[in-house]
């Protein structure tokens, strides 16, 4: 796909030539980011073995956790902003996004981990749309509030020293009947 030029010859204000044309080129290298961030396991130079510690367990050694700023470098820009300004081109709309998608869900994994939480709520509220606390809403005020009603009816509580585990089925049927209104209250109260 050849890069499209504007009026006058010179491409988008603040756009230069596109770094990529291909979308599987891009692909490709954000698959090797993330294989990057996995790290290798730690070999003996000696023998070639690979290495575990006291519990059995191979010894990873330059593993990084995946970010947005980690994946514009890998593929050669200079920031993120970079980044999220490429996946506004069409051709690379989902690539893009599956990647930050990928980064997303790393971090939302993060959450769980008692080490990363903190720096995995900074990172979701900041990166990704919807995790802020504070989301501005689509007429530009401040969110809108959500209040829980609960208007469900209550049964009043009747002192009948009966204990609440010896309330035979058909009481039970009575009384959701009651309060679905299908039929009188039990013992003549009102609901």
């Amino acid at each position: 796909m050849a890069a499209e030029k504007k009026k006058g010859g010179k491409y988008p204000r603040g756009h230069g030539i596109p770094k990529y044309q291909d979308p599987a080129e891009v692909e490709k290298l954000i698959d090797a980011y993330f294989k990057a961030c996995e790290g290798h396991i730690l070999t003996d130079p000696q023998t070639g073995k690979y290495v575990y510690d006291k519990f059995g367990q191979p010894i990873i050694i330059d593993s990084h956790p995946p970010t947005v700023t980690g994946l514009a470098l890998a593929l050669g820009f200079t920031n993120r902003q970079s980044l999220l300004n490429y996946q506004g081109r069409p051709a690379f709309r989902d690539i893009i996004t599956k990647a930050k998608s990928r980064v997303e869900q790393y971090t939302e994994e993060r959450l769980f981990d008692r080490d990363g939480s903190n720096g995995a709520q900074f990172s979701l509220k900041w990166n990704f749309k919807g995790w802020g606390a504070e989301q501005q809403s689509s007429e530009g005020g401040a969110s809108a509030h959500v209040n829980i009603i609960c208007d469900i009816p209550r049964v009043p509580v009747q002192d009948s020293g009966e204990n609440i585990d010896a309330i035979s089925p058909q009481k039970i049927d009575e009384l959701i009947k009651s309060v679905a209104g299908g039929g009188d209250a039990p013992n003549g109260t009102d609901v």
